[in-house]
């Protein structure tokens, strides 16, 4: 059998702040350190940052009054943060940036009186945490059978913005049935869905032709990791999503000669090898990685995380 490695695979930048978000605010303060939702979606990651400190929780009343606290790379509506500041929490904030331009985004368009419509998974945090940034006025459609159940009326001024890891041909059908329902409603297209997730299901599209079999190693609440199986499965590739090697089934592997493994965005490179080395032990003979974009963006820190300036002079100093 034959492996071949997509490129881009696994940690994308806001991911990489995130969790370096976590270990800085560790470093500074000690431990702990709480972190409202899981900062990313990986359990391997969340183990490892509960190892070194970081209590992860659900609501913010489960932090002590005057803690460190950290939000999740998702986002969080504007009622958490103020229930944050009455607390007189340490927040910091790791919401990734892209997630963040779409809340302004957002409130941009109801600042001009429009009806909101946020396309995405209802309940998943990051949609959640956009939705929260208006008071009223929103809406959010997932499928082109939820467009048509939309209670707007149609004198209304409509604008949508996207969930930032939606499957990039699903999200644009439901455009689609948005503009058929309401010419001239306004929206970014896809361009809120982040570049890592394009990336990534680009990558999976492009080698499906190659592949018998797709595993996608990623958590299974992840929303982006959950997306490149079902690009796999669109493009006729018998596709499976597996947490770690532990998972790979032997018997997928019957009659099999190519296979393709491909990483969520917040799946760390280590458990991708484990995959690799377990297919190895079933009989893979070649690995190779495929051409394709190299990302090489870089998110600074938040301001109360990053590293101080080299020779840069003290308050009161000079």
């Amino acid at each position: 059998m034959d492996l071949i490695l997509t490129q881009p695979r696994g940690f994308c930048a806001g991911v990489v702040r995130a969790i370096d978000v976590v270990e800085q605010a560790l470093a500074r303060h000690g431990a702990p350190v709480y972190v409202l939702h899981e900062i990313v979606h990986n359990p391997h990651v969340l183990e490892d940052l509960r190892a070194k400190g970081a209590i992860f929780v659900e609501d913010l009343e489960q932090v002590p009054a005057g803690a460190v606290t950290i939000f999740s790379a998702h986002g969080v509506a504007r009622a958490v943060v103020g229930r944050a500041g009455q607390r007189k929490l340490r927040v910091i904030d790791a919401t990734c940036p892209l997630v963040t331009k779409v809340h302004r985004q957002a409130r941009r368009f109801h600042r001009q009186g429009y009806e909101v419509i946020i396309v995405g998974h209802a309940g998943h945090v990051e949609v959640e945490g956009t939705c929260g940034q208006l008071e009223d006025r929103v809406h959010v459609v997932g499928t082109v059978a939820e467009v048509a159940r939309l209670d707007i009326d149609r004198s209304a001024r409509v604008a949508y913005v996207t969930q930032t890891t939606l499957s990039l041909d699903d999200t644009r059908d439901v455009i689609t049935a948005l503009e058929r329902r309401f010419p001239g409603i306004e929206g970014p297209g896809v361009d809120n869905i982040c570049y890592a997730t394009q990336n990534r299901q680009t990558a999976v599209r492009n080698l499906a032709p190659r592949l018998d079999l797709l595993l996608v190693v990623g958590a299974r609440n992840s929303s982006n990791s959950n997306r490149l199986r079902e690009v796999g499965a669109q493009g006729g590739v018998r596709s499976h999503l597996i947490e770690h090697a532990g998972q790979l089934d032997p018997a997928w592997l019957e009659g099999i000669s190519a296979i393709g493994v491909t990483a969520g965005a917040s799946t760390p490179e280590r458990l991708v090898q484990e995959v690799v080395s377990r297919l190895r032990e079933y009989g893979v003979s070649h690995v190779e990685e495929m051409d394709g974009e190299r990302e090489d963006i870089v998110f600074p820190l938040p301001a109360p995380v990053r590293p101080a300036v080299p020779g840069a002079s003290l308050p009161g100093k000079v």
